[in-house]
């Protein structure tokens, strides 16, 4: 079973890293602002952001599974993102809640900030089947 820590390579290929976690116990992934997430000149690219998202979701259902003693396959059903304000050029920071948690599927929505918790620049809603 993969610990929640551990994040799959292509988290790691953006520089995403697990900083700790919430008052809630689940986890919150980070991303400095760099050439490797870099969109636009000083702004962050919108498929880095989603990635973000995406893992963060991943990482809190991981952390739910693991503490009921599961560890099922992981299939994404649906992800959609909504970008609400545009990344700059700072570290971003991301946290996924689990609305809805059954035998075979997850409901995960996600938030991305930067300097203002409060202020989220992109939230994501995700679907998942567990088999």
């Amino acid at each position: 079973m993969r610990e929640p820590e551990e994040l799959p390579a292509y988290a790691r290929s953006l520089g995403i890293t697990l900083t700790g976690n919430d008052e809630g116990g689940l986890p919150v992934l980070t991303v400095p602002f760099g050439t490797m997430v870099e969109g636009r000149p000083q702004h962050f690219h919108g498929g880095a952001t989603a990635g973000l998202l995406e893992n963060a979701g991943y990482a809190a259902l991981r952390t739910a599974l693991i503490a009921a003693g599961r560890d099922p396959q992981l299939k994404p059903i649906n992800i959609t993102v909504q970008y609400l304000a545009a990344g700059k050029s700072q570290a971003s920071f991301a946290v996924g809640r689990i609305t809805r948690l059954g035998r075979r599927n997850a409901n995960i929505t996600v938030e991305a900030w930067q300097d203002d918790r409060t202020r989220p620049i992109a939230t994501a809603v995700m679907n998942i089947l567990m088999v």
